[in-house]
Formats: structure tokens, sequence, C-alpha cells
């Protein structure tokens, strides 16, 4: 069977919401004809929406190296390194311990990175906006997460999550100042 075959098979799945089956359709195409960036860039992107982020940057990267001038699969990879960053950030933010301040200043950058990569995901910039609320960085809190809300403006939770920023940086404002 030709990898053509297995990518329609792949997409049969898909449609069935079988996602697990249009993995192993995928991943037998890129066995069948290894050197074909648009097999490795489908699989990446339904690694991506099964929740598989490590196979699914395997595949990004190996459709940017067959392929490094197609501008959909860097794309697609600089989403997925994002979202590894914002991953690993969340860990550090989420951990219930408040983290020591070098780790936080470790995660702004690595949050920076994460919107370079991808100026286009919200998330990044929410878990900016909570690591420098966490640094008390307030007003650089609040920038972050207007830029989420730009993309995002139908979220009344980053409304609300603005205004308890901005209560915030005026309580430390008011506090610095007695």
């Amino acid at each position: 069977m030709k990898s053509e075959q297995f990518v329609q098979k792949a997409y049969r799945c898909i449609l069935q919401n079988d996602f697990e089956g249009a993995l192993q359709w995928f991943e037998a195409a890129a066995a069948e004809d290894p050197g074909s960036a648009e097999i490795r860039y489908r699989c990446s992107v339904t690694y991506a929406r099964s929740g598989r982020l490590e196979k699914a940057l395997e595949h990004a990267h190996k459709a940017c190296e067959l392929d490094p001038d197609k501008s959909e699969y860097a794309l697609n990879l600089h989403h997925l390194q994002s979202m590894r960053l914002v991953q690993d950030a969340k860990k550090v933010l989420d951990s219930g311990d408040m983290a020591p301040a070098s780790e936080l200043y470790r995660t702004v950058s690595g949050l920076k990175e994460a919107v370079r990569l991808d100026p286009l995901y919200g998330e990044a910039y929410i878990w900016l906006a909570v690591a420098y609320t966490q640094l008390n960085e307030h007003a650089l809190a609040i920038a972050s997460l207007k830029e989420a809300i730009a993309l995002q403006p139908q979220d009344n939770g980053l409304h609300d999550m603005l205004d308890q920023l901005k209560n915030r940086l005026s309580a430390y404002l008011h506090d610095s100042t007695t």
C-alpha cells in the first residue's frame, strides 16, 4: 500500500474521531515515505491535537528538516515549541509553592520566548502575566494580559483577571507610598 493510501486512511479515522487510528496510519505513511515532509507535518498536527506534544515536536522538526523553506511547517514547529515552553512554565507557576525569584525570572524568559515563537498564542501571554504577578511586576503583568485580551476579546475571565491585576497594582502602589 502506498503512503497516499495510508494518509487517506488516517483522514478517515480523523473523521470518525479515531485519532489513535489516524496516528497509526500517519506513522505507517511516514515509514513508507520517510522523505515526505508533508506526511511528517500532518502527523505532527495530529499528535498535537491528541495532546502528545513530544511526538508532535519530533515530527515537526523532521518536516522542517525535510523542507526548510515551507513556512507552514516552521509556523507549526514554532507553535509547538511555544506550547512546550508554556507547559514548562505552568509546572513552575502551578506548583503551589512560591518559586524562588531566580526561577521565576527564568520562567519569564521562557515565556517571552514562547511569545516570540508564536505571537498569536494567547495562553503564553496569560502565563507571562501570572509570572510577572508573582514577581510583583504588576504593570508588566497588565501589559501581557492586555495582549491576551487583544487575541481573545470575548473571554470574560481575562477581563476579570485584568481588573484584579489593576487592583493589585493600585494596592501595591498605595502600600509602597505609605
